[in-house]
């Protein structure tokens, strides 16, 4: 590339770690410094600016980065937006021949990032980008006809032939950097401002250690721990059985490469053989990551619209009083509260039950999957366009490869199921917390004076459930079957 000693920039974006980390590599391998550096700048994403849950995760994880790059003699330039004026300040300042990156696929940042690539090397810049966040990118996987998968069994078959025998191990981290012969200027942390004015985030603090270090606690803690049970587990919101990496990966703070890779160790320590680990659980659940960005690229219009049309004109109800008892857990139905206080206080939530509060939201009260995208954008700290976007899509019946739109879950069944003793709901629900089991997951059918004894008097401690299921179904039922007529 001419001059390598010249800097290279490397510009930061859900690539926060240092290992494996291809654009980090590709700068070091020029053989001049390397001027790592992030810029804020949400407008360019809108309307998925990162929400409140996010801003917290990505404040503590620019701190960690800044650390682990401070360790080994370099640092990280933080900037605002616009994104490109800020890149351009930044060679102009620092005599930078090459910028780089790794690749993000929203529909909003692709359509940044290419203005950007073209504009720099309409300056005479060397410009790379590279794939740091996924196992298989969505235009390397078609089906046969050319066209993009729909259906995630034959999808993730396409995936994993690709992938056969598995990814490739990833880079360790540097050592170290060589530093510029003077550092550009760098705005402060805290003038990004993205930690809440009023200090709502403690539970999400005592919850989550962002970062990469965090990463490969968790990943390790997993694979130690659950991964060989996760098959049976996955589903027991009562249990610490899944992986809870779904914020890691979405920062790059760990990629799903690493993660295959460690638990592809776990299963040979154990003795699992290649063709059973390929069938594993855990790696599908990889996969419909995978999948969710492959629909996101392909289909563009989905974080806004439904992927099947005939649910355009779904007649949704206008709800306020509902969206909020849902939003605060009050719905009077401990599974779904339970979920939902779980995400108010940690930013995160059970996979099973964001299926069923996704469910009684879109089902139950016929309130439309955009609301809940919406709220789950603005609360999860693992909230991912890609995989909010399918998670909701798939539970309101109107995405690639969703449940069938008559398929509604039962929040009490569900609860007595995956949460047999009922300890998730005492967790979040304290005050339901001297209910028996038996009656743990529909403290309206309990007698009044057990109920009584238990502390609880419905409609003060604990809300009456706002809608009756049975009745709620058949109200469902009968919107799918006119939706879009007259």
């Amino acid at each position: 590339m001419g001059n390598e000693s010249s800097p290279v920039l490397v510009w930061l974006r859900a690539d926060l770690r240092l290992a494996d980390h291809p654009a980090f590599q590709w700068a070091l391998r020029m053989g001049g410094p390397v001027i790592p550096v992030f810029v804020w700048a949400p407008e360019e994403e809108a309307p998925w600016q990162p929400g409140a849950a996010s801003r917290w995760w990505l404040h503590h994880s620019l701190a960690a980065l800044a650390a682990s790059l401070t360790e080994r003699g370099s640092r990280l330039i933080l900037r605002r937006g616009p994104t490109l004026q800020a890149l351009r300040a930044l060679v102009k300042e620092t005599g930078a021949k090459a910028v780089v990156w790794n690749r993000r696929y929203e529909p909003a940042v692709i359509a940044r990032d290419t203005r950007i690539k073209e504009a720099l090397k309409s300056d005479g810049l060397a410009v790379e980008s590279f794939n740091a966040s996924l196992l298989c990118e969505p235009w390397t996987v078609r089906k046969k006809d050319g066209g993009p998968f729909q259906v995630f069994t034959p999808y993730w078959k396409a995936c994993l032939e690709l992938l056969n025998p598995g990814p490739a191990p990833g880079s360790s981290a540097p050592s170290a950097f060589t530093s510029p012969r003077a550092w550009p200027k760098s705005e402060p942390i805290e003038a990004l401002e993205l930690l809440p004015k009023i200090p709502w985030d403690a539970g999400m603090a005592a919850s989550w250690k962002p970062g990469e270090a965090g990463a490969l606690v968790q990943a390790r803690r997993f694979v130690e721990h659950a991964v060989l049970a996760y098959g049976d587990d996955r589903n027991r919101p009562d249990h610490e059985g899944t992986s809870r990496l779904s914020p890691y990966l979405h920062f790059g703070e760990i990629s799903p490469g690493r993660v295959w890779q460690k638990a592809h160790e776990a299963a040979t320590k154990a003795g699992v053989a290649p063709p059973v680990f390929r069938s594993w659980q855990f790696l599908a659940e990889l996969g419909w990551r995978e999948f969710a960005y492959h629909l996101l690229y392909h289909f563009p219009e989905t974080p806004e619209r439904p992927l099947r049309r005939d649910f355009e004109n779904f007649p949704w109800r206008r709800n306020p009083v509902g969206l909020k008892a849902w939003q605060r857990g009050r719905t009077g139905v401990p599974l779904v509260d339970a979920g939902m206080r779980q995400l108010w206080a940690t930013g995160w939530m059970h996979n099973r039950v964001r299926m069923v509060v996704g469910s009684f939201l879109v089902k139950n009260l016929l309130i439309s999957w955009q609301e809940g995208a919406q709220w789950f954008w603005d609360t999860l700290v693992d909230a991912d366009l890609a995989s909010n976007t399918l998670g909701w899509q798939w539970v309101g019946g109107c995405g690639a490869d969703a449940a069938p739109y008559f398929r509604i879950f039962n929040p009490v069944s569900q609860g007595q199921k995956f949460d047999p003793n009922g300890d998730y709901v005492r967790r979040w629900i304290p005050e339901l917390s001297r209910v028996p089991a038996e009656y743990i997951h529909a403290p309206d059918e309990a007698p009044a004076d057990l109920l009584a004894r238990a502390g609880v008097t419905l409609g003060r401690e604990y809300p009456q459930p706002i809608v009756e299921h049975r009745a709620a179904r058949m109200a469902a039922l009968e919107a799918f079957a006119g939706r879009g007529k007259g």
